[in-house]
């Protein structure tokens, strides 16, 4: 439920429009949408969701400079802007260019599935202090991941161990060290 609604069975773009982002684990490439065609695509989609279904695009100029600010703050090369989304990048820009997307729709939820899976500690550290940057009042992040390597540049606020899809213990950060150091097999046959 996200906001007294059941959103299972909404479609990604009436989840978008709600305030939800799924940062996925592994980005497929969309040949023939350029990463800006797509963001501003996705920004009009949101924007006219929260204008009551009434058009209100982003200004051309608006959006440009929120983009390339946004690219110069999380890292990301301004070429990939002109190139199809995810389409041979790499690992590290692929998840880049997912934080991107979240700097620029600024949803009230991100889920961030395995995030940090296949980055190397340069893109890691670029990823995490996006995420951190982008975490607030305003807008909350579901962090889920296996390793501890993420947690150590974004501190969580709680955490769950699941075990067979149920949470079987719920803690603060030393949870996720806990976890690190004495592996789920500590965790099995637990309940909450």
């Amino acid at each position: 439920f996200f906001d007294g609604m059941d959103v299972t069975e909404a479609g990604a773009d009436e989840r978008a429009q709600r305030g939800l982002f799924l940062a996925f684990q592994y980005p497929h490439a969309i040949p023939g949408v350029t990463v800006t065609n797509f963001l501003r695509t996705a920004i009009n989609s949101v924007r006219k969701a929260k204008n009551n279904g009434e058009d209100d695009p982003i200004a051309v100029k608006e959006f440009r400079t929120e983009l390339l600010s946004q690219m110069d703050r999380l890292k990301v090369s301004r070429e990939l802007a002109s190139r199809y989304l995810n389409d041979g990048f790499s690992g590290g820009e692929k998840k880049r260019v997912e934080i991107l997307q979240m700097a620029m729709l600024k949803p009230r939820i991100a889920v961030l599935d395995e995030t940090d899976s296949g980055l190397d500690i340069d893109a890691l550290k670029v990823v995490a202090a996006g995420v951190k940057e982008l975490v607030g009042p305003e807008m909350g992040a579901l962090v889920i991941t296996h390793y501890q390597r993420i947690l150590d540049y974004i501190t969580p606020d709680k955490v769950h161990v699941f075990v067979d899809g149920r949470i079987v213990e719920e803690g603060g950060p030393e949870l996720a060290h806990r976890l690190e150091a004495e592996g789920y097999e500590a965790f099995e046959g637990a309940t909450v």
